[in-house]
């Protein structure tokens, strides 16, 4: 009999596609549009010339400006999916589906989003999977709604059951009050075949408002293998939060109790907004698609080590910069912007919003 467990893939997987919400002048990118805009098109272009991108825009006029610019760069048309979808803001990462895969295929986890514990609105953004299904964007996939929520950004996945997560965001009081570490590890293990969770209680960036996203903190690049935000500047506010979550990595073992390899990135320099408030930068936000990797870059003297370290990582795949000041302007960065899908979703191409 065939194993019937869920199982949550690691990003390094074949993946049929990348979704990505559209920045307009109804979110808080308005002031910041022509600087974010090249940005966005940077990674839907990059992404497109390796598996689909899908984008979800607010209306057909932006939908339609949108693919005119990713053809002037280059994008290959057929592998370019518009929908239409009101958002509140721009991070997929947190608001789009979670795909695990079953023996019968990949099943889309629709869990709620409520603006990382009420922070900002989320009620368009919460409603995005659920209308995409509904148009037929994910062909016959099928949609699963969770009552719980859970931000594709706080956990990370080795592909064998290993979900790598933080205690400041999954158990924060303002997602799901009434469940305690042991009811989560449950959901996660019934929702995602997550057999160990590996809780860090540390580790946190000046900026960041997502309670401690671990996708800014640490990754699984192989299932033996975790890169992480390294600080070396000690009057940061958070350089003992920092030092005190790479020894949790060091004490952290894998499921044959070796200790995993640890690879440290390097700390970009401070960057500011305009109001002098140190933005979250971070190298651990890069995303893996099929043949690259996207590295977020902050026109800092430490992207290229960032790069270097990264590409050492991924040898087999092509290493692309993507220049990420404009994103943490509003505290994410290039992995934010992001969900992927793994093989096996045939997304409707014929749909052009």
């Amino acid at each position: 009999m065939r194993n019937a467990e869920p199982r949550l893939p690691a990003e390094w997987e074949p993946q049929a596609g990348v979704m990505l919400t559209c920045p307009h002048a109804d979110t808080d990118w308005a002031e910041r549009l022509d600087a974010v805009e090249p940005v966005f098109l940077a990674i839907a272009t990059e992404i497109a010339r390796r598996e689909t991108v899908l984008i979800n825009c607010p209306d057909a006029g932006l939908a339609e400006r949108v693919r005119r610019l990713l053809l002037e760069r280059g994008a290959p048309l057929s592998r370019i999916v518009t929908a239409i979808a009101p958002s509140d803001d721009t991070w997929a990462r947190d608001h789009g589906p979670i795909t695990r895969l079953r023996d019968a295929g990949p099943e889309l986890l629709d869990f709620r989003f409520n603006g990382w514990g009420g922070k900002y609105p989320a009620s368009r953004d919460d409603a995005i999977t659920g209308r995409l299904h509904r148009a037929g964007v994910f062909g016959d996939t099928p949609r699963i709604p969770v009552d719980m929520v859970l931000e594709g950004g706080s956990i990370d996945s080795d592909g064998r059951g290993t979900l790598l997560t933080t205690r400041s965001c999954l158990l924060h009081p303002a997602r799901n009050p009434h469940l305690d570490a042991a009811s989560v590890e449950r959901r996660l293990r019934d929702l995602l075949g997550a057999t160990r969770i590996l809780w860090l209680q540390h580790g946190a960036l000046e900026g960041d408002d997502t309670d401690g996203h671990i996708d800014m903190l640490a990754r699984f690049v192989a299932t033996d293998h975790i890169v992480y935000q390294h600080c070396d500047e000690p009057d940061y506010p958070a350089y003992d939060s920092l030092r005190a979550m790479e020894a949790e990595l060091r004490a952290l073992r894998r499921a044959d109790g070796t200790p995993y390899r640890l690879t440290p990135l390097p700390w970009p320099g401070a960057h500011q907004d305009a109001r002098g408030q140190r933005l979250p930068a971070s190298y651990a936000n890069f995303l893996v698609i099929n043949d690259a990797i996207l590295v977020p870059a902050y026109d800092d003297a430490r992207d290229a080590e960032a790069a270097a370290r990264l590409q050492a990582c991924f040898p087999q795949r092509t290493l692309v910069q993507i220049p990420c000041l404009p994103l943490i302007q509003q505290f994410g960065s290039l992995h934010c912007l992001t969900m992927q899908f793994p093989a096996g979703i045939e997304f409707d191409a014929s749909i052009r919003g």
